[in-house]
């Protein structure tokens, strides 16, 4: 049966990558574009931390959809629910179908709080938040305000690829901070479970935040995971020791497993080594290593990059220029060296810029300033330079 409707290319989200994609496309004089995107918001997602720290207003992290859709794309609004790669044909949650030539596939990332245990009814009470979703950040902020010297306060980070793995410690640190300038960090217990062997993967940065945690006696678990939880206590274990450890909190910021969107992970699409089930793309040039006429980016993709803004900004050009080269019968030249950057924001004025590329090696774009120490300067560009930079260039196609 044939689709109701045909583009050359469609891009399946209408996020950070199918936004700076599609609008790359028209700059280079692509015409036949359609975007599959239900949301009429568009989502700043780098700021939820600040929010969640109370330093930025919620109105900064968010804007009209149509503001950022690229002019004379077809914005379709509907839920994509399965593509069919060999009769290239993509289909909506409204029932109809579209076909398309050429297929970029970036839906973003799926937050699982049902992967662990109790979190999901946790997320119910008032002691407990996550900053991974904007209407949490309210009570991340609240919680941190509300906080009392003497008590016990939870941070986590579950095992797996998840979106800016750094911001499960940049809230802990933003609120250190807040209880240090209060008085009552001194009093209090602040607890940071992390599944990682040390504090970052990069030596570097991780040697660096490892002083910042120790200035703020956080109290840090590594190679460990929440395995359960309630409103009040949680079950920390270490997979090095095969130990648990149950920690009484009164409040908690968690974070849940992440993976592919269900519809991806159970497709065609899916790369079948992958638990988490992201795209089966080649991590250099981000095609589809079994269909020439597909590719993906962003944190659905399979390219073992940071999933974050910054790896966006420099996957997405290579993908358009490989596109171009793929409708052009021309070799896929572009390549993707898996550039990322954490803005590991460390107290409410100070942050580090750890970059990075495949191979972990530190990657700095500042060449005359050390921005492996946390720095004023490196947060305005957090709060304001990089926020500037996304909406007027990044989600124009020209940065």
């Amino acid at each position: 049966m044939a689709a109701s409707k045909h583009h050359k290319v469609v891009v399946v989200g209408g996020g950070t990558a199918g936004i700076a994609v599609a609008a790359k496309l028209r700059l280079e004089g692509e015409t036949d574009i359609a975007v599959i995107e239900p949301s009429e918001t568009h989502y700043y997602q780098p700021i939820y931390t600040l929010i969640g720290a109370g330093v930025a207003p919620r109105s900064a992290a968010s804007r009209p959809q149509s503001s950022v859709m690229p002019k004379d794309v077809a914005w379709i609004k509907a839920y994509a629910q399965n593509v069919d790669p060999d009769n290239q044909i993509v289909s909506l949650s409204n029932g109809s179908d579209v076909a398309y030539d050429y297929l970029v596939v970036c839906p973003g990332i799926q937050l699982n709080f049902g992967g662990v245990s109790g979190m999901e009814e946790a997320m119910t009470t008032s002691r407990v938040s996550s900053n991974y979703l904007l209407a949490s950040t309210a009570d991340t902020a609240r919680n941190i305000a509300g906080f009392q010297g003497g008590g016990t306060a939870l941070f986590t980070q579950p095992m797996g690829p998840i979106k800016c793995a750094g911001a499960p410690q940049k809230i802990a640190y933003l609120a250190a901070d807040t209880w240090r300038q209060k008085g009552i960090l001194k009093d209090s217990r602040v607890v940071l479970v992390l599944p990682t062997p040390g504090m970052f993967g990069v030596k570097v940065f991780a040697d660096a935040l490892s002083v910042v945690a120790a200035d703020y006696g956080i109290e840090v678990h590594l190679n460990s995971e929440v395995v359960e939880m309630d409103g009040t206590h949680a079950v920390v274990r270490n997979n090095a020791e095969g130990t648990t450890t149950t920690i009484d909190f009164d409040m908690a910021h968690v974070v849940p497993p992440q993976s592919a969107p269900d519809w991806i992970k159970g497709g065609p699409l899916a790369d079948p080594e992958s638990p988490f089930g992201y795209v089966e793309v080649d991590q250099s040039t981000l095609q589809h290593k079994r269909y020439a006429n597909i590719f993906s980016l962003g944190d659905a993709s399979s390219a073992p990059t940071s999933k974050t803004g910054a790896a966006v900004r420099h996957e997405y050009p290579v993908l358009v220029a490989n596109m171009l080269a793929q409708m052009k019968g021309r070799s896929l030249e572009a390549s993707y060296d898996g550039y990322s950057s954490c803005p590991l924001v460390t107290s409410r004025t100070r942050m580090l810029l750890a970059e990075f590329d495949y191979k972990l090696e530190p990657k700095p774009s500042f060449k005359f300033i050390d921005t492996t120490k946390p720095r004023r300067d490196m947060y305005y560009l957090k709060r304001y330079g990089l926020p500037f930079m996304y909406w007027n260039l990044m989600m124009k196609g020209r940065a």
